[in-house]
């Protein structure tokens, strides 16, 4: 059977995904994608009506802290500690150059 992707589709996805492929990875890709498609096309025709539909992997649920009032912490607190403050912010030295 004859590959769904050829070349020239192969060309076009490369580009838009910013890849180079050399001429010998073309052709094991394009060998690859096809069995790939192949393999689809056999799970399609799996009868999956009995089948229930599943909507994550587990039955886990968030459990999330009440929203209750609380006092207010004191911003500047152990701001003396820190090497170099200014204007009340604290000072880190950069990370990225």
């Amino acid at each position: 059977m004859a590959s769904p992707i050829n070349k020239t589709e192969l060309a076009h996805l490369a580009k838009l995904a910013r890849i180079e492929l050399a001429p010998d990875e073309e052709i094991k890709l394009l060998k690859d994608l096809a069995e790939i498609i192949d393999y689809f096309k056999e799970l399609e025709a799996l009868d999956t009506s009995r089948i229930v539909p599943m909507t994550g992997g587990t039955d886990l649920k968030n459990v999330f802290r009440g929203d209750d009032e609380r006092e207010n912490t004191d911003r500047g607190a152990g701001a003396e500690l820190f090497p170099e403050t200014e204007n009340g912010f604290l000072e880190v030295p950069p990370v990225f150059e």
